[in-house]
């Protein structure tokens, strides 16, 4: 029997593979990757607080809305707190709409990765000569705001078309987060030389977790000690990476946010151990080790 098969990396089984350390000979990295996202008004797409696919109205509109308000302010507080750097998956229209929000990113170092114009849409229904100017747009918005283009993507609602990773480096982009397949990095093909995928939880991630499976905010931060303790437990054999998942509208209110601030504390704890870092830094580190190393890095040119 055939299957329909994707061909953008090979099978590759995590004991077969050859073994390497982060910097500081640290086997395990955290990410912490943040969504800030816009979106239309009583239209498009977007999640509901209680109700799975309920229509778009000025209930769940405002909910969003809190996490660009209130909710992205209390998180950025926390992290300055834990002295934790962040990746933010933007919307260029949340950078647009909300002009406070880029000075703040900038001011703590952190990285902007590309998360399409706004997640009122997704890409993978999209003429590609349509997505191609999506994503263009969205590297322009975002170095229009922070004074640089972004090296990673993050498509809205994480959708793609089968052209999407080819488009993604020929319009510049380096790393993709939208395979979440393994606990490392792993090269892909495309039309126009590989492209890495960056490890992006759909596990731990508020928004599938809190939203669609309905956990509490303390079942999510068990969640996360557990994923993370384990993780470091297999460290010892290989390395890994922990992605922490975050949206401001889910994870910034007060409740869920104390029980998140538990889970990182925990995290901490063994922040000796551990490579906190951001994605752009991963990749660049992950493309000067030698060849053979990474999963398809055997076709880097």
């Amino acid at each position: 029997m055939k299957l329909p098969s994707q061909t953008r990396y090979d099978h590759s089984a995590i004991p077969q593979r050859p073994t390497y350390e982060w910097p500081g000979g640290k086997r395990l990295a955290l990410l912490i990757c943040n969504n800030i996202e816009h979106h239309a008004f009583r239209a498009g797409l977007g999640s509901d607080s209680a109700t799975i696919g309920a229509p778009q109205s000025q209930r769940n509109y405002a909910w969003r809305d809190y996490g660009n308000r209130v909710g992205l302010w209390y998180l950025l507080d926390l992290l300055d707190e834990l002295g934790l750097p962040c990746a933010h998956n933007v919307n260029t229209a949340a950078l647009d709409m909300c002009p406070e929000i880029a000075p703040a990113l900038l001011k703590r170092g952190d990285e902007f990765v590309g998360h399409g114009r706004t997640n009122a849409e997704r890409q993978d229904g999209l003429w590609e000569e349509d997505e191609r100017r999506l994503i263009a747009e969205s590297a322009e918005g975002i170095r229009r705001h922070s004074g640089a283009r972004p090296k990673g993507w993050l498509g809205p609602w994480l959708a793609e078309s089968n052209a999407t990773p080819d488009l993604l480096v020929e319009e510049g982009f380096e790393y993709v987060m939208e395979w979440p397949a393994d606990d490392q990095p792993f090269w892909m093909r495309t039309r126009s030389g590989p492209i890495l995928s960056v490890p992006y939880s759909v596990e731990l991630n508020d928004s599938p977790a809190q939203v669609y499976r309905q956990h509490s905010g303390r079942e999510f931060a068990n969640m996360i000690t557990d994923h993370f303790d384990e993780l470091l437990h297999q460290a010892a054999k290989y390395p890994l990476v922990c992605s922490i998942v975050l949206h401001p509208f889910v994870i910034g209110q007060p409740y869920r946010l104390r029980q998140l601030r538990r889970a990182l504390e925990h995290v901490l704890k063994q922040r000796d151990k551990l490579w906190i870092t951001r994605p752009g830094e991963l990749t660049a580190y992950v493309r000067s080790l030698p060849k053979g190393v990474v999963p398809g890095s055997e076709e880097l040119p």
